[in-house]
């Protein structure tokens, strides 16, 4: 079994990514992204729980969270997940959870056995505000590569086309953000980069009209 080499602590931020195994798509229509999405919410939570329990989730309430997530990204084959650990361990249940829950939901849906998930999930420490700051742009800005794979190294072009594919894309954090509802995350455990919705947009802007490394 894969040990995790990443100790996390609480009052620290954190990247949190994985990927299907053999790079399989692990999200195959729109109800597996919004299953994913579900359990997000319902997952960050100190109480046990059942699907048969929460329902559709309309009227859960979770309670005291066990983290708080920042920026989220959902990919066809891959996810990113911006967190602060909130509790001791609350990442490591958090996870736990989610993946499993989400895994269960898929070899049961196509009807499928064995690990869906490239190893345990990865993560990286966010340490440094700048680099802290850098991943909101990053994981918001992981749709443009279903437009353009390579527009990192054509920055500058059909920025227009690629911001407004990424602010309208219904499988990340972005779509809260933008209306200002927050329900899976929370800003107010992160520093305030962004005070204004605005502030996102021109934030993501830049990026992609920058001139390419």
């Amino acid at each position: 079994m894969a040990l995790r080499k990443q100790v996390f602590a609480p009052g620290e931020y954190y990247h949190l990514y994985n990927r299907g195994t053999e790079k399989r798509i692990i999200f195959l229509d729109q109800q597996d992204y919004y299953h994913f999405l579900f359990l997000m919410y319902i997952c960050n939570t100190e109480k046990s729980i059942t699907l048969r329990s929460v329902g559709n989730g309309e009227f859960f309430e979770p309670g005291e969270t066990i983290i708080d997530i920042g920026a989220f990204c959902l990919m066809p084959n891959h996810f990113h997940i911006l967190v602060h650990e909130k509790i001791e361990n609350g990442i490591s249940k958090y996870m736990r959870k989610l993946l499993t829950g989400y895994s269960m939901y898929f070899n049961k849906k196509y009807k499928r056995t064995g690990k869906l998930y490239e190893g345990v999930f990865k993560s990286t420490h966010a340490n440094k505000d700048t680099y802290l700051k850098y991943l909101y742009s990053y994981i918001h800005l992981n749709p443009a590569k279903l437009v353009d794979k390579n527009w990192r190294e054509k920055r500058g072009q059909a920025t227009t086309k690629l911001l407004h594919y990424v602010l309208r894309y219904p499988y990340s954090s972005i779509k809260e953000y933008q209306s200002g509802k927050f329900k899976i995350i929370n800003p107010i455990q992160f520093p305030n980069y962004f005070k204004k919705p605005i502030d996102h947009k021109n934030e993501l802007f830049e990026w992609l009209s920058a001139d390419p490394f």
